[in-house]
């Protein structure tokens, strides 16, 4: 079995910065492996565990400096990295991000069986690339999943969050699954897994790899466009009633205080 697994550098939450295009500058930026995208890692491991004949290869869209995450999920157990890179990509949205990595899964791993994200990146919250990447590979994708209950080489089986519970869904492979976070401590890498992080070639694939044109990627390939990007400007205040013997009653006199304050 063949996984591609898609993950996503994000930059500290401290550290935005914004481009003349309202999208975000992540060069040079100091960056993190996307949370969700970590839970998406242990569940192609555990995959690869239960199946051992099974392959892992990273896939992700960023600058140079991305190639060190790639190098942390080779330390876990992943077994090979794929980094997406052109300046040409800068700037794209959901959709061009999405038609990028389905063309380098495409190129580099056309016999996958399987496909991981995570179901959100904290950078943009969108939940939209897991779903794009699955319909420009045009296969079925099963969202906010937060268990593998089993997993051959023909099916799949898994738990994911809905509206009104937790459905358990069995799908032919192949698939795409959008990991939730997960109630467990993730993995942590072992020495043989630096040692062989340190020395794994890293590959690269750029719009000429991807026999992409210029108007299909980056900002020309994007269809949204973002009018304002700015920080929020938090104006409220919080204060702390610390738990005593009359805890109820000077909790209740902050309450009284704070509504006819409201009322004025």
């Amino acid at each position: 079995m063949k996984i591609a697994l898609c993950i996503k550098q994000v930059p500290d939450t401290t550290d935005i910065k914004w481009t003349e295009h309202n999208t975000i500058n992540r060069e040079g930026v100091e960056s993190i492996i996307n949370p969700y995208d970590v839970y998406a890692i242990e569940a192609a491991l555990c995959i690869k565990k239960t199946i051992p004949d099974t392959s892992i290869t990273a896939f992700t869209m960023g600058p140079k400096q991305a190639e060190s995450m790639l190098r942390k999920t080779i330390a876990l157990g992943v077994d090979e990295g794929i980094l997406i890179s052109d300046k040409k990509f800068a700037g794209a949205d959901t959709y061009a991000t999405g038609k990028t990595i389905s063309k380098a899964i495409k190129t580099a791993l056309p016999d996958f069986s399987v496909v991981i994200c995570g179901q959100f990146a904290i950078d943009g919250d969108t939940a939209q690339t897991g779903p794009s990447i699955a319909n420009h590979l045009n296969i079925p994708q099963i969202t906010f999943v937060q268990e593998i209950v089993e997993c051959t080489t023909d099916y799949i089986i898994v738990k994911r969050q809905a509206d009104d519970g937790i459905e358990t869904i069995r799908a032919e492979l192949p698939v795409m699954l959008c990991m939730q976070l997960g109630e467990f401590e993730p993995a942590r890498a072992l020495i043989e897994g630096y040692k062989k992080a340190q020395t794994t070639e890293i590959k690269t694939l750029t719009m000429e790899n991807l026999s992409l044109q210029p108007e299909e990627t980056g900002i020309k390939g994007s269809p949204t466009y973002v009018s304002k990007a700015f920080r929020p400007i938090i104006t409220r205040t919080n204060e702390k009633i610390f738990y005593s013997e009359n805890f109820a009653a000077a909790l209740k006199d902050k309450i009284t205080e704070f509504m006819a304050g409201a009322n004025e």
